[in-house]
């Protein structure tokens, strides 16, 4: 239903949503599918900086979330997000980058919608609260506060040669981190 000018009204359920298409490259429609479905919110999260194996840990968890229907939500820019978000787009998933940034442009390029929130390293908690499960790969004092804020709001948090913490369930590789959120989330 549209009422004119560039906003158009989608019903969604007992919700009415107000939608604004600001560009065509976001896939409105999966983002309509993603919420009608009720899919799993599944946050990646792990350092910029990091070696290549880590990389291809961070890539497979992305691939695995998105081959079990997850959604894949990470700090949006490069390193451990860009790999996860890589892999997430191999797997035909759908992704949201929180950017620390006031602006859309630092996204990675496998972001599928980015949500620029201008706090800084302040937009930690809100990865940690919009996940309904963390998986993190690597990481140093970024993503220990991730951590923590997770552990805080009581989500799980599964961890692939992370902080050794207590509340972090620890998981040998991609395989079992990925298998253990979506065990833990009912899936």
């Amino acid at each position: 239903m549209s009422f004119g000018g560039d906003i158009q009204f989608v019903d969604i359920r007992d919700r009415t949503i107000g939608i604004r298409p600001v560009t065509n490259w976001i896939p409105w429609g999966a983002v309509l599918r993603s919420m009608q479905q009720k899919r799993h919110i599944i946050a990646v999260i792990g350092g910029r900086k990091v070696e290549k194996a880590l990389l291809k840990e961070a890539e497979e968890v992305g691939r695995l979330i998105a081959q079990g229907g997850g959604v894949l939500v990470c700090g949006g820019l490069n390193g451990v997000m860009e790999a996860a978000s890589r892999g997430a787009k191999s797997g035909g998933g759908f992704t949201v980058g929180i950017l620390p940034q006031d602006h859309k442009r630092a996204a990675n390029e496998f972001i599928d919608l980015p949500i620029a929130t201008g706090l800084g390293i302040g937009r930690n908690v809100i990865i940690a609260r919009a996940a309904d499960a963390v998986i993190a790969v690597g990481g140093e004092y970024g993503t220990l506060s991730e951590i923590a804020f997770a552990l805080q709001m009581e989500k799980p948090v599964i961890g692939v040669r992370t902080w050794d913490i207590k509340g972090v369930i620890p998981a040998k590789n991609a395989e079992d981190a990925v298998k253990q959120v979506f065990e833990i989330l009912g899936s």
